[in-house]
């Protein structure tokens, strides 16, 4: 495993960032992928000011490290998000581009490299800035709408074994009562409540709207990726349930 304290990372300065607002607290780490057919391709888009997107850190396939933009600066990775009912995201956020082509353009297997080099970097993040494990989230989960990256083949379980990011066993799929889309009541109006516990951003209307739909996936491709589709099932519900156990209790 590489040092987290211990990382070669490269430089390559983007110019699209800008200055956090005053009192704004780096909290959360934002992970995606590139969405591009190459590697280089993409880096060479984040350094483009024509582009208007940036993030902080780059890994290569080969785990080789860059870096963008500083952390103390605002950079534009996000988009429009949400997180604890908070939105802008890029202001109290790290952001990592993972090199892989994504769901357009050949959805890959994360290299192990690539996965430890990450592992590396964020930890180095969390030590450094106080960061806990859940606060380290897909681009997905902030934006669920919008967002599928970086997707369910991403290995969330290797990361949490190494202290990054949240994680319990997805509970086995099996049958029973299911929520989905244009259903209506109180149980999801629950079901909803416990996803915005955690952080999603998603008003406990008893509507299972498009919105709720969107979330669901978000939440199935970061913890339950066996099967995502937007169906809240009861493997779903319960390894919500389980992840909301293992949120820490502050005094």
């Amino acid at each position: 495993m590489v040092d987290p304290f211990d990382l070669a990372v490269e430089e390559r300065p983007s110019p699209n960032h800008g200055p956090r607002p005053d009192g704004a607290a780096i909290e959360l780490v934002i992970l995606h992928y590139t969405g591009m057919p190459s590697g280089e391709g993409a880096l060479a888009w984040l350094c483009d000011p024509r582009s208007q997107v940036s993030s902080h850190y780059f890994v290569h396939a080969d785990g080789r490290l860059v870096q963008m933009v500083p952390e103390e600066r605002r950079a534009w990775h996000a988009g429009i998000s949400n997180w604890h009912g908070k939105a802008d995201i890029n202001s109290r956020s790290i952001g990592i581009e993972i090199e892989n082509p994504g769901h357009e353009h050949g959805y890959a297997e994360f290299p192990q490299p690539q996965v430890e080099a990450v592992i590396a970097l964020v930890r180095s993040i969390m030590l450094r800035r106080t960061i806990f494990p859940q606060a380290v989230l897909a681009h997905s989960d902030v934006a669920p709408l919008r967002k599928q990256d970086p997707g369910e083949k991403f290995p969330w379980d290797r990361l949490a074994a190494a202290g990054v990011g949240l994680w319990v066993p997805p509970a086995p799929i099996r049958g029973g009562r299911f929520f989905q889309r244009g259903d209506r009541g109180q149980p999801v109006e629950a079901l909803q409540a416990m996803l915005a516990l955690y952080g999603y951003g998603l008003e406990p209307t008893g509507d299972f709207d498009e919105l709720t739909e969107a979330v669901v996936t978000a939440f199935q491709r970061h913890f339950r990726p066996e099967r995502v589709d937007g169906i809240a099932d009861v493997s779903t519900i319960e390894t919500l349930a389980a992840l909301l156990r293992q949120l820490p209790r502050f005094a």
